[in-house]
């Protein structure tokens, strides 16, 4: 199967500029492609992995990866998608962004000997000259048409500031930069950044009389239409130290039913052959699916180590096995507290022996849960600070489910 039939059996595909000419290319050429990463924050989350196992797909076909770091768009910010303008970073932060960034993408994707290129966007955007920029770049931009494009029209309402009109010609002129510099012909990035991906498109057609092209892929979103990779403490990251390895096993481990071959085909590189025969499955068939999902995922972020002491501590949690020593662990932060105390019905969401705080909920009000053996029956209920004094405190759900909580010190 060709790299371009393969990303869409996976459900990968949304839309592209021109699908004969993009199937061709890839089926038959070995291309430059871009996908940009503005460093909003110190670790890549689950929302940028998806794009990260496309453009792996896409190496292991032949073709050349560029990842564009945002440190010029990070400073004005991608308004795509939010309802208000995002905080501007400073320099530092942005640059300290992008050596995180750095150091996760290397992990997942092969840079040697050329076989993928990292660019930093404010190499070229910094020094430009803003008359110049306007009178070569803003003049192929129609404002009418810009606002028209669904980043800016959901805006519109709740105010679209100057600065952040800006974001989609920044973004447009690095596919012309790249083009022009790196000889790239494709733009590739998630649904959400169709317009962005059409202005460079028909930049590049304007100022240059080049054809170049743009693909999309689907967000990764669970069955009613949410994005996938959201906790009760918040995003799932790619970082250890803010998602932990059992903690991102056991996300997947917990996902829905109905999400699971979805996610098999977009997030792994089981054959999609292999995965065929898990469509059948329902019920408590599909508890093995979601474990090899679980383990598959955490091994291409983590490392097989940690995916099988991952998935070894989650069958011992499950299996009723009570011995401190050996006992499961889930660790938390002294920033977990608030006002010197966490609520057990966190650590029950945080732990991975409750999917949600109400399933939580509702297992404290029928009586199946305890700490260090005393019952917890408000589901108001919060430990203090002091009750760690020892390091830890055993959580318990139902007669046979035990995990250890410790507190991880910083």
């Amino acid at each position: 199967m060709n790299i371009f039939d393969e990303l869409k059996a996976r459900g990968l595909v949304a839309q592209m500029t021109d699908e004969e000419k993009t199937k061709d290319m890839l089926t038959n050429k070995k291309v430059r492609f871009y996908i940009g990463f503005d460093p909003t924050a110190d670790s890549l989350h689950i929302g940028h992995f998806i794009q990260i196992i496309i453009m792996s797909h896409m190496q292991k076909a032949g073709h050349i990866p560029i990842v564009l770091f945002g440190g010029g768009t990070a400073m004005v910010g991608d308004p795509s998608g939010k309802t208000d303008m995002r905080k501007m970073l400073d320099r530092k932060t942005i640059a300290h962004n992008i050596e995180c960034f750095k150091t996760q993408m290397s992990r997942l994707i092969d840079f040697d000997d050329g076989k993928a290129i990292m660019v930093n966007n404010a190499s070229w955007l910094e020094d430009l000259n803003y008359i110049d920029f306007l009178r070569d770049i803003g003049v192929h931009f129609s404002v009418n048409r810009m606002l028209a494009a669904e980043c800016y029209k959901q805006r519109l309402e709740t105010g679209l500031s100057f600065f952040e009109m800006n974001y989609m010609i920044m973004q447009s002129y690095d596919f012309l930069y790249l083009r022009r510099n790196y000889d790239c012909v494709m733009q590739l990035g998630g649904d959400d950044q169709w317009s962005n991906i059409i202005g460079g498109v028909e930049l590049n057609r304007r100022a240059d009389a080049k054809e170049v092209y743009g693909m999309t892929f689907n967000l990764l979103l669970t069955s009613d239409g949410k994005k996938m990779g959201k906790t009760e403490k918040g995003a799932v990251w790619l970082d250890r130290e803010k998602t932990s390895p059992y903690e991102f096993y056991q996300y997947w481990r917990n996902i829905n039913d109905a999400d699971v071959i979805k996610c098999l085909k977009m997030l792994t590189f089981i054959p999609i052959d292999e995965i065929a025969k898990y469509e059948a499955y329902t019920g408590s068939e599909l508890n093995s699916v979601k474990e090899l999902l679980a383990f598959e995922v955490t091994k291409l972020i983590h490392g097989e180590t940690d995916a099988l002491e991952a998935r070894n501590t989650a069958k011992a949690l499950f299996s009723g096995a009570y011995d401190i020593d050996t006992m499961p662990t889930s660790f938390i932060k002294p920033d977990d507290f608030k006002n010197d105390s966490i609520a057990v019905i966190d650590l029950l969401t945080i732990s991975g022996l409750c999917p949600s705080k109400g399933d939580a909920r509702r297992v404290i009000e029928q009586g199946g849960v305890s700490v260090d053996d005393e019952k917890v029956s408000d589901f108001l209920y919060s430990l203090p600070l002091s009750r760690f004094d020892k390091g830890f405190v055993v959580l318990k759900k139902g007669k046979k489910q035990f995990i250890k909580i410790s507190l991880k010190l910083i």
